[in-house]
C-alpha cells in the first residue's frame, strides 16, 4: 500500500506541471497545415508516376510497333479460311 500523502503529492506534482502547461490556439491549425501539405505532395508525387508509367507504356508500345515490318498487312492468317477462288468474295457484307 502506499503511505498516507503519497496520493496527494502526486496530486500536487501534476497540478504543478499542469499548471505550467499553456495551450497555444494556433497549434491545431498548425497541425492540420502540415498535414495538408503531406496530403497534397503525396497526392502529386502518386500523379507524377502515374503519368510517368503512361508516358513509359507507350513509348515502350509506340518502340514496338516501330519495329514491326511495314510490309506485314496480315491481321489474321489462317489458310483453311482463305477461299481457293479470290474473285468469288462478296463484296457487299461485312469485311
Amino acid at each position: 500500500m502506499n503511505p498516507p500523502g503519497t496520493d496527494e503529492r502526486l496530486r500536487e506534482a501534476f497540478g504543478a506541471l499542469a499548471a505550467g502547461v499553456y495551450a497555444d490556439p494556433a497549434a491545431y491549425r498548425r497541425a492540420s497545415a502540415g498535414w495538408r501539405r503531406r496530403y497534397r505532395r503525396r497526392r502529386l508525387i502518386l500523379a507524377i508516376l502515374a503519368a510517368l508509367v503512361f508516358a513509359a507504356a507507350d513509348a515502350v508500345g509506340l518502340w514496338a510497333l516501330s519495329q514491326a515490318d511495314p510490309n506485314t498487312q496480315v491481321i489474321f492468317s489462317d489458310p483453311r479460311s482463305v477461299p481457293a477462288d479470290p474473285g468469288s468474295i462478296d463484296r457487299l457484307g461485312q469485311p
